[in-house]
């Protein structure tokens, strides 16, 4: 009897539909990719800079350029470069591995970027994807960046008008 009752076992377990699982994959880097980085992509593993003819490596955080021929890996752009803006100049996303070996290809292809104004970085974009990024870069960002931005104190000295104590024409703290 206990025969037949394993034997029934075996044959029912056996004819049990089996389990399938399947994994995806899905690399999603926003939270890697630097505030100057362009809006508008879920995934970047690379940044092409027409204007410095550079490459930027999003997840080692490395700019990548040629000096005397040879391929350097950096944290800074080119020191010649140092006055350059991230956050305005033109930034091509490449996904490809090791796209640097084809720069002669990239020079051209994206030479009509060189000067590009326009392009939304993540740092003053509104899409929600982007606040967490935003949030967790916020302590990066240095007082000279935010004096720049908020106008500092010559822009206080200039516009205060009043003695700042609060007693203009704004609701304070009262509940309207």
């Amino acid at each position: 009897m206990k025969k037949y009752f394993l034997l029934a076992a075996l044959v029912i377990a056996a004819l049990q539909p089996l389990k399938s699982s399947a994994q995806i994959n899905v690399n999603v880097n926003l939270g890697s990719q630097p505030l100057w980085g362009p809006v508008g992509y879920e995934r970047a593993e690379y940044y092409y800079l027409p204007d410095i003819e550079t490459y930027y490596h999003v997840p080692s955080k490395q700019f990548i350029y040629l000096n005397n021929n040879n391929w350097l890996f950096a944290s800074n752009p080119p020191s010649r470069y140092s006055n350059y803006n991230l956050y305005n100049g033109y930034k091509v996303v490449l996904n490809s591995p090791k796209p640097y070996l084809s720069f002669t290809n990239h020079k051209v292809k994206y030479a009509k970027f060189k000067g590009a104004k326009g392009q939304s970085s993540i740092r003053y974009s509104n899409d929600p994807r982007y606040t967490q990024v935003i949030r967790a870069n916020r302590s990066k960002i240095t007082t000279g960046n935010t004096k720049k931005i908020s106008g500092g104190a010559a822009y206080k000295a200039q516009y205060s008008g009043g003695k700042g104590k609060g007693n203009g024409n704004g609701k304070g703290n009262k509940k309207h």
